[in-house]
């Protein structure tokens, strides 16, 4: 009988075990991780996935869309591929992955609608990781504000919505950064190029991040950009929000609301006339003036033959 006994445990810890490695080899190890993560974005931004891990030489990671292999990379920090060498000779994310080295996040920049859907994570270490991220993109266009302003007046570019304090947010003038701010702190340009530009003109505000530009001149004419950048757990955004701004001359007008310039060149060609008609006046007058002398002559002439007949 107590062989049977022991019979039996021994089958029940051999049932046990062949579970328990069935239960692993099905799901893996304990510490998996298995994230998922919902993001939304605007056509145009850019996203990064985070791991939210730091890589040593046995580390590999492996980034899929749906069920195409767009990264990965290895202890051997050469291992890297993107794009077609790794996506089935697709030209789906051509120049737009970024991967970091150190931690494996994954950028895609300049995002479209064809990347909206499910990204998988999947690492090869001591602690196995596995995390999914769903992509949403809207398709709505940035739009791009105008802004039309007098010489000398002032601008304000409005940032879209309350400033997070872990956002960071840039400024950008025709490819040149002017402004930035994150956190508590603020920077304005101080290159010799922007400070000629934007001398003391230039001002953000702590709360928004919106850019206030005074006394504007026609120089300040162009494009700007704010790069906004978002960190969360899992996951960072940038967005774009574009503005171009006009300035037009401020060109003084009189009470009567005829430009300077137009009641100087009434001015000018009403001396002309008047100068004209003096001339033509004194002409006549001198003519009439030598025809009567004439008139006169000729008569005494006259009347000095009738008296000698």
């Amino acid at each position: 009988m107590a062989a049977n006994n022991g019979g039996y445990m021994l089958e029940t810890k051999f049932t046990v075990t062949a579970f328990a490695v069935f239960t692993f080899l099905l799901h893996g190890a304990s510490d998996v991780a298995t994230d998922k993560v919902s993001v939304s974005v605007v056509k145009g931004d850019s996203v990064t996935f985070h791991t939210n891990a730091t890589m040593n030489q046995q580390e590999r990671f492996k980034w899929y869309f749906t069920k195409d292999l767009i990264a990965r990379i290895g202890g051997d920090l050469n291992n890297i591929c993107t794009d077609v060498k790794c996506n089935n000779d697709t030209e789906r994310f051509r120049d737009r992955l970024k991967l970091d080295h150190l931690s494996g996040d994954l950028m895609i920049t300049n995002i479209s609608t064809s990347d909206k859907g499910a990204y998988r994570l999947q690492t090869f270490s001591s602690k196995h990781i596995g995390k999914t991220f769903t992509l949403d993109v809207n398709d709505a266009p940035a739009e791009i504000k105008r802004k039309t302003v007098m010489e000398g007046e002032s601008v304000t570019l409005d940032a879209p919505k309350v400033r997070n304090l872990s956002d960071s947010m840039t400024w950008i003038f025709n490819g040149t950064r002017i402004a930035e701010i994150s956190g508590e702190l603020t920077k304005i340009c101080e290159d010799v190029q922007c400070k000629k530009r934007f001398r003391h003109r230039l001002k953000l505000d702590n709360q928004t991040g919106s850019l206030l530009i005074t006394n504007t001149k026609t120089t300040d004419h162009g494009l700007y950009k704010l790069l906004t950048k978002s960190r969360r757990n899992h996951y960072s955004t940038t967005s774009i929000k574009s503005f171009t701004v006009s300035v037009t001359r401020n060109v003084k007008k009189n009470d009567s609301g005829l430009s300077s310039g137009f009641v100087a060149g009434i001015c000018v060609v009403a001396v002309v006339l008047l100068v004209i008609t003096a001339v033509i006046a004194g002409v006549i007058y001198y003519s009439q003036k030598s025809f009567k002398k004439g008139q006169k002559f000729l008569h005494n002439r006259r009347g000095s033959g009738q008296d000698l007949i």
